[in-house]
């Protein structure tokens, strides 16, 4: 099969390299055309140079197109993958720091709360722009699969007002599926699920067994688990209370909801510092600082590692390549997508990106009706669809008034602060970060003239209830093999 697939935001390794391996792992795929394009021209240059030696070293005929000229890269495209994350490390240690002189202590900080919002705006505005140069000169039925956060407001931007159908992509369902399967004392095959709610805020609606419901008894078996009774705790408190188990892992879910992070002192009753992603402070950051850090000072080591292996044994489990393959050859996959509601979800709103159940092939990708999802959870994402639809009028628009109303209804924001000091929140991060807000110029101007002309509100000298330090490049070096899986498995376009 001859078509072309590009890749925005190509210089993160992690997310590159392994999508790009589970395309060219199809073999109906392997003599397709690849493009890569990165403002970064040294990290764009390292992940090409290492994808091109997988390709070589796997026999195949490809040769990676890399440019920092987008329109070149997406010339005719079909495919395109977006891993960006606007701003880089530099914006997004404005996303965690900021909010912490305000007592807001989030874990990751990049799909809701003080950190998730302004990653929106500042994503949403660059998406609109990479809507354009797609409209211009990829091809006609052009697909964008989405893998950059905050999934649901770019997504949602996408479809809206970007003119670009667009399908936004996860992996959170598969991993609490196994940990669903785990925690049954079960193979994952041998679970099935329906998953729906909203990205990062999904719920197991139903789960079985042999065609049995094991849905009621997921909170024995969690609270009983050697491991996750003490690594989930978010997770499981809100199966306790709303009923069914959430996709996101237990810091992401601690930052979306009021409850778990607005006490400084009760923040350790709820988090685990054995890996970053239970809850730790900043921890999202500190792995991300990390992993470019190792892999800037490592790379001639990384050539010289074996390369991926091309086999369908390999094949990760991110739904982009599946997709593909559904639509090229007509072989049946069921996923679960971001999609804008248009009522598969009853009780949700039908503008909103949902994620829920889907089936591609030569069709497209269909998504059936799930119905209603039990009440609290619907209310529980309803909440957060508010807060992103204001978000993303609020970016697409340069409206600070709606930015400030979004930050005002975030769950997490609001337990923390008052109305005053997110006002003096929203001025700060607009004037941090106005390189990347092109279209909040008139709204900074006015943030600036506040910040010198009017007596501010104290903020704290606030580090977290859980920060770890950063680890230099000589501390990683003592243990190489995890310093690698760090670089190789921080998420997607996190550099």
């Amino acid at each position: 099969m001859s078509f072309k697939i590009a890749f925005i935001g190509a210089g993160s390794i992690g997310f590159t390299r392994g999508l790009l391996r589970d395309v060219l792992s199809v073999p109906e795929f392997q003599g397709i055309d690849v493009a890569f394009t990165d403002i970064n021209e040294q990290n764009l240059d390292m992940v090409t140079q290492l994808c091109q030696r997988d390709i070589d070293e796997n026999g195949l005929a490809v040769s990676i197109k890399a440019t920092t000229d987008r329109k070149a890269a997406l010339q005719d495209a079909k495919y395109i993958f977006n891993v960006v994350r606007i701003g880089g490390l530099e914006a997004f240690e404005y996303d965690v720091e900021i909010p912490l002189q305000y007592g807001i202590d989030q874990c990751v900080g990049d799909t809701l709360s003080a950190g998730g919002i302004m990653y929106g705006q500042r994503g949403i505005a660059e998406m609109l722009e990479i809507c354009k140069d797609i409209r211009e000169v990829a091809a006609d039925d052009v697909l964008l699969l989405n893998y950059a956060n905050p999934m649901a407001m770019l997504t949602w931007a996408c479809n809206k007002y970007g003119g670009v159908r667009t399908v936004g992509l996860c992996h959170g369902v598969q991993n609490g599926h196994k940990q669903i399967a785990e925690a049954l004392g079960r193979k994952k095959e041998e679970v099935d699920i329906i998953c729906a709610g909203i990205n990062h805020q999904t719920w197991y609606i139903d789960v079985k067994t042999d065609g049995a419901d094991r849905t009621n008894e997921l909170l024995e078996a969690f609270e009983r688990h050697p491991e996750y009774k003490h690594t989930e705790k978010v997770r499981i408190d809100m199966l306790k209370r709303f009923g069914y188990f959430s996709t996101e892992s237990n810091g992401h879910l601690s930052e979306y909801l009021p409850w778990y992070r607005k006490r400084p002192e009760e923040i350790s009753e709820w988090i685990d510092l054995s890996s970053w992603i239970n809850g730790e402070t900043g921890g999202y950051l500190r792995v991300c600082t990390e992993g470019r850090h190792w892999f800037e000072t490592d790379f001639p080591n990384w050539l010289q590692e074996p390369a991926f292996e091309y086999k369908a044994e390999n094949r990760g489990e991110e739904h982009g390549s599946y997709i593909l393959e559904g639509l090229e050859t007509g072989r049946v996959y069921r996923g679960h997508f971001n999609m804008v509601n248009n009522g598969i979800i009853s009780n949700l709103p039908d503008d909103a990106i949902i994620e829920a159940p889907g089936y591609v092939d030569r069709n497209g990708i269909n998504m059936p009706v799930v119905g209603e999802l039990p009440l609290g959870p619907a209310a529980v994402c309803n909440n957060s669809i508010s807060v992103q639809r204001l978000a993303v009028e609020a970016a697409v628009h340069g409206d600070d008034y709606l930015l400030r109303q979004a930050m005002m209804l975030d769950p997490l924001t609001g337990a923390v602060c008052n109305p005053k000091e997110i006002w003096q929140l929203v001025d700060d991060m607009l004037i941090a970060q106005k390189q990347w807000l092109p279209q909040y110029q008139a709204a900074i101007q006015a943030a600036e003239q506040r910040k010198h002309s009017q007596e501010r509100i104290p903020t704290k000298n606030y580090q977290g209830a859980a920060r770890l330090k950063v680890k230099s490049v000589e501390e990683m070096a003592q243990d190489r093999v995890a310093a690698n899986q760090n670089a190789g498995e921080a998420d997607k376009g996190n550099f």
